[in-house]
């Protein structure tokens, strides 16, 4: 039996219902695919889901009608080839939103009492801290366990079972740990000191400093961390992560983890 997402020709009489049942089926793939991977051409997006460009195009055409995806001009690095690039599609805010499973408002409205109660902003930096020090223990044993040239891998898997959708890649001087989902995003908007907690923790986990360069929350297509290339002095593991939030948060006036440098 043939995979409902296939785009091929039905047989003659097949049920108008089935049909658009596979339809939808394809057309979540695509979406899907762009949520996993990033803002995706149409060309990679036929490549991963063996789809041909003509279907491809027309369930982007489908997405965008319903504001899931948006096309965008696609950034390229280095010289630029002949003619136009190729246009990238993205998920809009109401495409996120499809995928998101989070109890955003109940969340917001937490961390706004404890922002009114118990502090302001160095409390809500200090529960943002614990939270992620707490979810980044599984996160630590997956780095321990991995070759030092394969921490950031190790990280993006282990981000990728929380639904992160991570990946990571090379880069001139080290390597972008690319996340392209945000569970919180809508939380995110909103307290910023959840991204800086996770770039804290990314810089403690890989035992080096690291550079967060855009954000989903701040309007990006993926949440970006630079890492840079280690030195055989830094590939040694990073100290337990108690000991790391007890640091931290002592350090909670210093507010610059998670921005981009002057």
């Amino acid at each position: 039996m043939k995979y409902d997402g296939e785009d091929r020709e039905a047989p003659t009489g097949a049920p108008q219902e089935e049909l658009a049942t596979g339809e939808r089926s394809t057309r979540n793939r695509v979406a899907r695919s762009i949520l996993d991977h990033g803002p995706s051409t149409v060309a990679e997006l036929a490549g991963r889901l063996g789809l041909t460009h003509a279907a491809v195009r027309r369930h982007l055409d489908a997405l965008v009608a319903d504001d899931v995806v948006q096309p965008r001009e696609q950034r390229v690095y280095g010289a630029r080839t002949r003619g136009r690039p190729a246009k990238a599609f993205a998920l809009t805010d109401c495409g996120r939103d499809a995928f998101d499973q989070s109890y955003d408002k109940l969340a917001a409205d937490a961390l706004r009492w404890i922002a009114a109660r118990e502090g302001g902003d160095e409390a809500v930096l200090a529960f943002a801290r614990a939270r992620i020090a707490e979810q980044a223990e599984g996160y630590r044993k997956a780095i321990e366990a991995a070759d030092p040239e394969e921490r950031a891998e190790a990280l993006a898997k282990a981000l990728s079972v929380d639904g992160y959708a991570a990946t990571a890649r090379s880069a001139p001087v080290g390597e972008q740990l690319c996340q392209h989902h945000c569970p919180v995003v809508h939380v995110a908007e909103k307290f910023p000191q959840l991204c800086e907690a996770e770039t804290e923790i990314f810089s403690q986990l890989l035992g080096t400093h690291v550079q967060r360069l855009a954000t989903i929350a701040h309007g990006d297509g993926v949440c970006t961390t630079f890492i840079p290339r280690a030195s055989p002095a830094s590939a040694s593991p990073a100290p337990p992560l108690s000991a790391q939030l007890s640091t931290a948060t002592h350090k909670a006036s210093a507010r610059t983890a998670g921005r981009n440098p002057a």
